[in-house]
């Protein structure tokens, strides 16, 4: 790569998700803050029916300090990106207009984006990209398969039971099996969108509703009362973690609305208030979940913290939320690395394992 200009950085952001508007914040937070002396941005905005745009840096979103009214200026020409072009973008509205690419940041939360499907096409285009890869995307927001991985592995995890779209699902053995209350989520989304906390068998079919509406696969999941810590990580093959934060919900959880919408909705504690053994014990279960669930790049797991001082994984984020008020670049900030250096960071890594992977042979 020639080093004497800027290196151009496609920053992919939108997306067909329910995370869209999330997505639209997170990428604003990344545009103002990228080291623009080193980097070239390239904003490519993806509308909810999979459109890509060629955005302008001066106007790409609409609304942007409206959380609940923000959306993608869809007023920017088409592209498309080929598999197997050496890093080149084609203009459909100018097909005169090729754009080439160094390296892509998708900034995408959830379904076509965080699962795998867009890394496999920048795999195919054989460009580098931030975060991780196909499998390492695909497991980390299918939470079925998840945890089942965690399970495996011996790491601690909540009980929880797997529904299709076809089963029957009787209230009663669900509260055999897991009590009440429990969490309802979809399977492959995140941000808690379409999740319900169940009390009572009037919860049940609502809440059914709600998660089968974002995805034909749901979990219902035993309710943990504990302390919810989140913590941050960085790296490829050896990869560390932040300090941990804490999430203090004003709510009845941690739901979509406490995390974008209610400034008030919830506190995140930085650092939170833990002792070092159990500092220590969640930066390395962190670091040892990032490693099973086959993540590179970047993650945040979030935990419950027993008053026992059990902890147990909830999950792991491959895209964490790059928000002003998102925990993943604020515990990096507490821990020492600051907006503009952990993107940096961020992008170095991914030109860094696109090198080692190009040494890989492929013929025999």
């Amino acid at each position: 790569m020639n080093k004497k200009h800027k290196i151009n950085v496609a920053i992919l952001f939108g997306g067909k998700s329910a995370e869209h508007e999330v997505s639209l914040r997170s990428a604003k937070n990344v545009v103002d803050a990228i080291d623009k002396r080193k980097y070239n941005p390239i904003l490519i905005g993806i509308d909810k029916k999979g459109k890509w745009l060629l955005n302008d840096s001066s106007q790409y979103l609409l609304n942007p300090e409206n959380s609940k009214a923000i959306s993608l200026d869809k007023s920017s020409d088409s592209v498309v990106l080929i598999p197997q072009n050496k890093g080149e973008m084609f203009n459909l509205s100018n097909p005169k207009n090729i754009q080439s690419l160094d390296v892509v940041f998708p900034i995408l939360h959830g379904p076509f984006g965080e699962d795998g499907t867009v890394q496999g096409l920048l795999k195919l285009a054989n460009i580098p990209f931030v975060g991780a890869g196909v499998l390492g995307s695909a497991v980390g927001m299918d939470k079925d398969v998840m945890k089942r991985l965690l399970r495996e592995a011996g790491l601690p995890i909540a009980n929880f039971l797997v529904f299709k779209d076809i089963d029957k699902i009787n209230f009663e053995r669900v509260v055999e099996k897991i009590g009440l209350p429990f969490f309802i989520k979809p399977s492959n989304l995140g941000s808690s969108v379409g999740v319900s906390k169940v009390k009572n068998k009037s919860d049940f079919k609502k809440a059914l509703v709600e998660a089968f509406r974002y995805d034909r696969k749901i979990l219902i999941e035993e309710y943990i009362k504990g302390r919810e810590i989140e913590c941050s990580v960085l790296g490829n093959d050896n990869p560390i973690a932040s300090v941990p934060g804490e999430v203090i919900v004003k709510r009845e959880f941690y739901s979509y609305e406490a995390k974008y919408v209610d400034e008030k909705g919830a506190i995140l504690e930085i650092p939170a208030k833990l002792d070092k053994k159990t500092q220590k014990k969640i930066q390395k279960l962190t670091i040892l979940t990032f490693k099973t669930l086959s993540c590179e790049g970047l993650a945040r797991v979030d935990f419950f913290l027993l008053d026992n001082g059990k902890v147990i994984i909830n999950e792991i984020n491959t895209i964490p939320g790059f928000t002003s008020i998102s925990m993943y670049p604020k515990l990096w900030e507490t821990s020492g690395i600051n907006y503009t250096d952990l993107i940096d960071r961020l992008i170095q890594l991914a030109l860094e394992r696109f090198e080692k992977e190009q040494k890989i042979k492929t013929s025999y």
